[in-house]
């Protein structure tokens, strides 16, 4: 009997220590827990800061020409004009231009070409004109504006200072023994590929009246042509 009482306290002494011994396991565990987290902070705090990665790029060497500061341009020109009523002949001629600033700048041109010969003429065999007469003479004074300046590439190494320029001025026109107040406009396109070099293809429209063939008209007289010009 005694035996049994004695059996019967030492198990629940048992019972009464085991709940006490299973909290500190786990206060061990979260322990253990805790220190880990905290080394493992310390550690990154211990690690040098990333490194920044430096791009390395390589550019590419671009030489823009820049024209030179004294502005005045000067060249010659080659193309052909539409002479209204008297065919499409060839067409030559100089041009002096002034920069007043980027966007705009004044142009004086002369040139020359011959007229043929009218429908008329060909079919009658009646002569209008006489061969001093059929010259073809224009001189004018204009102003141009570069609405689109920007750059020409050749290749992947060479850039060249490139324009689109508007233009429009008067001046006049010998043609048929009479000198013909003209009116012109046009366009024109000019790449520099030097500082001191240029080169431009122009469509442009000399506008006058004629009354040759009997009666009064406007005549549009349609040329294009390509130049080269020199800076200085």
């Amino acid at each position: 009997m005694e035996s049994g009482i004695r059996v019967l306290l030492l198990m629940a002494a048992l019972a009464a220590v085991a709940p006490l011994s299973g909290c500190a396991t786990v206060r061990n565990w979260f322990h253990h827990g805790s220190s880990g987290k905290n080394a493992s902070a310390s550690g990154d705090e211990d690690q040098a800061p990333p490194r920044v990665v430096e791009p390395e790029v390589a550019r590419r060497q671009i030489k823009v020409p820049r024209i030179h500061s004294s502005n005045f341009e000067l060249g010659a020109d080659y193309g052909l004009i539409s002479i209204e009523d008297f065919g499409t002949h060839p067409t030559y001629g100089f041009t002096l231009a002034y920069h007043i600033t980027e966007d705009f700048f004044f142009q004086g041109e002369v040139a020359r070409s011959r007229a043929g010969q009218t429908s008329f003429e060909t079919l009658s065999q009646i002569q209008l004109l006489t061969e001093s007469e059929r010259r073809f003479t224009y001189y004018d004074l204009s102003l141009g504006y570069n609405f689109l300046p920007g750059e020409a590439f050749i290749g992947r190494g060479r850039a060249m200072t490139s324009a689109f320029y508007l233009i429009g001025g008067f001046g006049g026109t010998d043609f048929a023994g009479d000198t013909k107040f003209t009116v012109n406009f046009g366009a024109g396109y000019r790449v520099v590929p030097a500082d001191w070099l240029a080169f431009h293809i122009t469509l442009q429209n000399h506008v006058f009246q004629s009354s040759i063939l009997g009666s009064t008209k406007l005549t549009n007289n349609l040329e294009a042509r390509i130049g080269t010009t020199v800076f200085f």
